[in-house]
């Protein structure tokens, strides 16, 4: 069965290839929900509007949710609320970005 956990482990292999931190750990990655066992909602952001990674990030995501088996996903990139990674990030990306 595919649960929030195996689909969020999955998707923290995949990295901004700028920072070199996976999505999970920058904080990017807002919502998971399994909708059933064949389609997923995702909801993230990205660093900033205007990332010009924004594009290969979501297909990232998608190809590496859809490893697992699930055939519908569906990502909405939301701005709202604002990515912060002094509130958003783990320890880890704190530590890799400089924030003390």
């Amino acid at each position: 069965m595919i649960t929030k956990e195996i689909i969020r482990g999955k998707v923290a292999e995949v990295e901004d290839p700028e920072i070199g931190v996976g999505l999970v750990d920058l904080g990017l990655i807002y919502d998971i929900e399994v909708l059933d066992e064949k389609s997923v909602y995702l909801s993230m952001t990205l660093t900033t509007p205007g990332c010009p990674y924004g594009p290969a990030l979501v297909a990232d995501v998608e190809k590496a949710v859809k490893s697992l088996g699930v055939e519908n996903v569906e990502i909405d990139v939301v701005w709202d609320p604002p990515w912060d990674p002094v509130e958003m990030a783990s320890e880890y990306a704190k530590d890799v970005l400089g924030i003390w």
